[in-house]
């Protein structure tokens, strides 16, 4: 595979700790499934994409700083892969929701195929993957 074609199924985006951040994310995101032709999912990529950047915004990011986004289109086509990387300490999992708040790593367990946490110095990186 030559090199023009393997940056074609890499794509990445920083944002800043805003939040307007979260929505031009989901359109970034909106975007590159819709030129890859992954569609079909597309409701589920974007939702997981929502929770993923408001968990970094919210509890990822110290002031100053910003979070990216990469999405990693899987040979032939047939996967797709969403990673949330941030500079913020900790290890999120899922939790019991509380009041309003608390249902975002639930939401992408329950529609993405897998989902997990990697480290990355500093931060975390957190992915979720759909087939």
């Amino acid at each position: 595979m030559n090199e023009t074609m393997q940056l074609s199924l890499l794509r990445e985006r920083f944002y800043r700790r805003e939040h307007r951040s979260v929505p031009a994310a989901r359109e970034f995101v909106r975007g590159a499934v819709t030129d890859w032709g992954f569609g079909a999912r597309l409701d589920d990529v974007l939702l997981c994409v929502s929770e993923l950047a408001t968990n970094a915004l919210v509890h990822g990011v110290p002031p100053g700083r910003g979070y990216r986004v990469r999405l990693l289109l899987g040979e032939g086509g047939v996967s797709l892969r969403v990673e949330v990387h941030d500079s913020g300490g900790g290890k999120p999992g899922v939790q019991e929701p509380d009041g309003e708040s608390g249902r975002g790593l639930l939401l992408v367990a329950a529609v993405a195929d897998r989902w997990g946490v990697g480290e990355r110095n500093p931060g975390k990186v957190v992915w979720c993957e759909f087939g």
